[in-house]
């Protein structure tokens, strides 16, 4: 199950380290950087089944969905 409550260590220090690690990248260097950050986490993470459940919740929130599978979705599906 993907955990989504708040669990990152140092916030603002990962943040930072983020934005440096894009810092003096062209557009489609800063996007590889983001794939190849998005693969060596999700092998890490391993789950499959957990990895489709962030997929799903990254592609609602992009859109401005609620996350499927979470009680706002709920909400609009039984007030459909």
């Amino acid at each position: 199950m993907l955990d989504t409550d708040f669990n990152l260590e140092s916030a603002d220090d990962f943040y930072e380290a983020l934005i440096d690690a894009h810092r003096g990248l062209d557009e489609p260097q800063s996007h590889a950087l983001n794939a190849r950050l998005v693969l060596l986490l999700a092998n890490h993470v391993g789950s499959l089944a957990v990895l489709r459940e962030a997929l799903a919740a990254a592609r609602a929130s992009t859109l401005g969905e609620p996350a499927p599978g979470s009680a706002s979705e709920a909400n609009v599906t039984a007030a459909s």
